[in-house]
């Protein structure tokens, strides 16, 4: 059996040589295939039973091995829908079985590939260049967050992104000290419709009284007559009540007046001083206070509040078109922004601010924030209105006392109603230093988030493994995340044609979340070395060319034994 054995031999050794030789062949065939995993040759030996002194070599079969844990070199491509996975994992992908009304029905089983060139086909699928279609997992908009846990077949629609209404605007900046348009003087402005009497809100603003020295007709030059009031109220609360006169208990002059407004135990938060010799001014941190004049001869008029009290004065005012222009003078410009409505319709909002208090005058550095409501109001229609908060700085430029937010109650420009919209500062986003510019303020950061609905543009794959959709607005929107899975037996997957494995027993299940991650916009190249499958292609050939020496050996050997007998 010797001869008959190294024949037997050789042949098994040519057959597993041929193996060998197919796999090499298909490895350098497909070595600008995307992701293709290369098969290797492993060879084994086959032992015939035989007692230890005449055991042989024995034969060969040969097995491929698969290299599926082996990654090719990734590549960028200028495709956004094309994606790599760098590290171990797949994707998961199906194969179309049939159409029904157009649209393409899918089997039930799952593959997994590690070829990522999809392009998005005319059904709106993800499909890779081998024909399988990438399964995905839904994104709910509202949240951002994925909306199952079982990856399916989903067409990217080409919806609309609706609109989105204002909500925030983010406004960050400084202030300057000592601004050019100087404080409010509320004094210039002189056509409030408001009739003497009528409650006056206080707030930080100063209020300046023209007044003569001695008040009452009872003293050199007085305008007011004997028991005129000045009745200061707190809605809801205490109020004050204070008699002009010359008796006693009564007041006679300005430093009466003001003395008496400051003692007053149920006027917190409200203070007086003289200014320029014959003035009054009342200011006041609480914007709950209330001033009412009432009484008798011109008490009013000879206190300066009947016509020259503004209708700005306070922090929930407004100003009217003829005002305009000296409120302008008097206020800083602040930017503007151009906010939506829940329709998704662009509104225009400049901002300005005016210094209302300053530490010159005895109190706290203190700015209101006006928006312009209307660009068509005349005459005492409003046109700018504040928003309603005293921004206060203190001694270190920060605001005093501190806060993060202001609410911006029911904002209307032009009949364009927003709603409430928050005006997000930061307790340090504004700031009062001493700056080269006093006519503006210096605004850092100012942006919102609303926009108008927007339409699909194009989609994109971000590294982190989602598809993400772009909007004509400008906005984007994830909308759908891939899933990956990893093997514990990856080499034990069977192939399928275009680069897709199916499960096997020894594979084991897929298992969610595989470690790779996703590169965008790039591709997995072959794994085949080229200079290494012709290295195998030699020692192949050659050792094909030893067996076939065997053969023809044991051909010979059998001749001269079949010779012996003739």
């Amino acid at each position: 059996m010797g001869i008959f054995g190294a024949l037997t031999t050789a042949v098994s050794g040519l057959r597993a040589q041929s193996y060998a030789l197919e796999n090499i062949s298909g490895n350098i065939a497909n070595s600008q295939t995307t992701a293709f995993k290369r098969t290797d040759t492993s060879f084994t030996d086959l032992i015939p039973d035989n007692v230890p002194s005449r055991q042989v070599a024995g034969a060969v079969i040969s097995q491929s091995r698969a290299t599926n844990t082996q990654q090719g070199d990734i590549q960028s491509a200028n495709n956004a829908t094309y994606m790599a996975l760098n590290g171990d994992g797949y994707f998961v992908v199906a194969t179309q079985t049939g159409a029904a009304d157009g649209q393409p029905i899918f089997s039930g089983v799952d593959y997994y590939t590690r070829r990522g060139d999809f392009e998005i086909n005319k059904d709106g699928y993800l499909v890779n260049g081998a024909g399988y279609y990438l399964k995905l997992l839904p994104i709910d908009r509202e949240t951002g967050n994925v909306s199952g846990s079982v990856p399916e077949v989903m067409p990217l629609t080409n919806d609309i992104l609706p609109a989105r209404a204002t909500g925030v605007i983010t406004y960050r900046g400084n202030l300057p000290k000592t601004p050019t348009s100087g404080v409010m003087q509320p004094g210039d402005f002189t056509t409030d419709p408001r009739a003497a009497g009528s409650p006056i809100a206080i707030s930080d603003l100063g209020l300046a009284m023209a007044a003569a020295t001695d008040l009452t007709n009872g003293g050199a030059g007085g305008d007011l007559a004997n028991d005129s009031t000045l009745t200061m109220q707190i809605p809801g609360g205490a109020t004050a009540t204070f008699t002009f006169g010359m008796d006693p208990g009564e007041i006679n002059t300005l430093q009466d007046l003001v003395d008496a407004i400051n003692d007053h135990a149920d006027l917190n938060g409200v203070t007086a001083s003289i200014v320029g010799g014959n003035q009054i001014q009342i200011a006041g941190d609480n914007p709950n206070v209330a001033l009412t004049v009432g009484g008798t001869g011109g008490a009013a008029a000879a206190l300066g509040l009947a016509s020259q009290a503004p209708a700005t004065l306070g922090t929930t005012g407004t100003v009217a078109a003829n005002e305009a222009e000296i409120f302008e003078e008097q206020s800083i410009s602040g930017d503007a922004v151009t906010i939506y409505d829940a329709q998704g319709t662009p509104v225009k909002v400049q901002l300005r601010w005016a210094k209302v208090n300053n530490t010159d005058n005895g109190g706290q550095d203190t700015w209101n924030l006006f928006y312009k409501s209307s660009n068509d109001a005349t005459g005492t229609e409003p046109m700018w209105t504040n928003v309603g908060q005293n921004f206060a700085f203190g001694p270190d430029s920060l605001l005093n006392p501190p806060f993060a937010t202001t609410m911006i109650s029911n904002l209307t420009v032009d009949g364009n109603n927003v709603g409430n919209v928050t005006l997000s500062h930061g307790s340090t986003g504004l700031t009062q230093y001493n700056a080269d510019n006093g006519s503006v303020a210096n605004v850092i950061t100012l942006n919102q988030d609303g926009y108008a609905a927007g339409e699909t543009v194009r989609v994109q794959i971000s590294d982190g493994g989602r598809i993400t959709a772009f909007y004509s607005n400008g906005q984007m929107a994830d909308i759908a995340e891939i899933p990956t899975v990893f093997f514990n037996a990856d080499n034990a997957l069977k192939r399928l044609d275009g680069g897709a494995f199916a499960t096997t027993f020894e594979s084991g299940p897929p298992i969610p979340g595989a470690p790779g991650s996703i590169i965008g916009s790039s591709l997995e190249g072959s794994n085949t070395d080229i200079a290494d499958e012709f290295t195998k292609l030699i020692v192949t050939q050659q050792a094909y060319s030893a067996n076939t020496r065997i053969v023809s050996t044991a051909d010979e050997m059998l001749q001269e034994a079949l010779n012996m007998v003739r």
